[in-house]
């Protein structure tokens, strides 16, 4: 594979590198790591990359790459998200089967021609939803796919980070600065970061699509042009209603993610910060907690595991897992139960909730249609 951005000072380059290595399907061998081409260097000196394969830009590495007999494959995409379509529609049609970290495009617009661009180019295209490769979040939608809980009733997600409650963004913070730009961020902040990785997991695990929304989206650290705290209704297309909070200003919060899907008979509740670890609690039961990796499991709950039961797996493994599927969907491998990765029409369904929160909350508009954006 080769990458476009991640290199030093990304936190999510070095997590696509060891990612992709870990189940030694996926080897780096080139990227335009930086525009600062000693930068882009320095990157690939440090992951031992032969210096002819590190490139100034994406429209050289891919030029390059493609004379030679052991080119690339895959792009991996760790850059802002201004930089997302070019870069993708530039790999796909050169060929190139690509990985993207969220959102997908810029703008909904972008993402739309992206998916007429997947469509037609017979490569595979992904998008680095995390939480997905989480074995405990299989589980959790196996449970709700197979009926244990009843018809589901309501969704609560809450995402909850404080790394924004100070404007670091004013400062030389590289991640705070692109993000609070709507020039290479987008029109969304704290719902573009996190609240595409809530609608994601909530539409997942209980199998449902949010239909309708009512949006408060707010910019609470004065001057900041985008929003950095959402809470918002949902109602999906079974009726049922749901709750997301999306806050990046949640002063000494961490990584908070947190999903509850309650049913007829009962609700599951997984968490980030145990992340092994999935409750249910049933009306007429006791409490069940459920071990990753345990014997017991479906099987779409034990595809994940690398480690026996008790022994921790978290982030890494998690986007691993991401790989390992996109590694057999490329070579046409039988997929492993329970296996997928986030697509393009993931990243079209967050872009319209991007489009359609921010755009809504501003009018204080209400209820809005999630197909409204589309």
């Amino acid at each position: 594979m080769g990458m476009i951005g991640g290199g030093p000072g990304s936190f999510i380059g070095p997590v696509h590198k060891m990612a992709a290595e870990l189940d030694g399907r996926m080897r780096l061998v080139a990227g335009a790591f930086s525009r600062d081409l000693n930068r882009a260097r320095e990157a690939g000196a440090a992951w031992g990359l032969d210096p002819d394969r590190v490139h100034p830009d994406y429209g050289s590495l891919i030029a390059a790459e493609a004379l030679r007999a052991d080119g690339v494959q895959l792009l991996v995409i760790a850059t802002p998200n201004h930089l997302h379509f070019p870069i993708a529609k530039a790999a796909l049609e050169a060929g190139l089967h690509v990985m993207c970290d969220k959102p997908a495009t810029l703008t909904l617009a972008e993402a739309l021609l992206l998916r007429d661009i997947v469509a037609g180019c017979g490569r595979q295209f992904g998008l680095t939803y995390t939480y997905a490769g989480y074995a405990m979040v299989r589980e959790a939608r196996e449970i709700v796919r197979r009926g244990d809980l009843g018809a589901v009733r309501k969704v609560v997600v809450d995402y909850s980070q404080g790394w924004l409650a100070q404007p670091l963004e004013r400062g030389d913070h590289k991640q705070a600065g692109w993000r609070a730009d709507p020039a290479t961020g987008g029109e969304g902040g704290a719902i573009a970061d996190i609240g595409v990785h809530a609608l994601h997991i909530a539409e997942l695990v209980s199998g449902l699509k949010v239909d309708r929304l009512c949006p408060d989206l707010s910019s609470v650290v004065e001057g900041r042009l985008l929003d950095d705290d959402c809470n918002m209704l949902w109602r999906f297309d079974n009726g049922a209603p749901g709750v997301m909070v999306a806050s990046q200003i949640a002063a000494g919060d961490r990584n908070g993610l947190r999903l509850r899907v309650y049913g007829e008979r009962g609700g599951l509740d997984w968490s980030h910060d145990r992340p092994d670890i999935l409750t249910l609690n049933w009306i007429d039961q006791p409490t069940q907690v459920l071990h990753a990796a345990a014997p017991y499991l479906s099987a779409a709950g034990r595809a994940p595991a690398r480690l026996p039961t008790g022994h921790p797996e978290g982030f890494i493994e998690a986007f691993a897992t991401l790989y390992r599927d996109f590694a057999d969907a490329i070579e046409g491998a039988t997929p492993r139960p329970g296996a997928g990765v986030p697509g393009i029409e993931d990243g079209v369904r967050g872009m319209a909730l991007i489009r359609c929160a921010v755009r809504a909350s501003r009018a204080q508009a209400g209820w809005v249609r999630l197909d409204e954006a589309l």
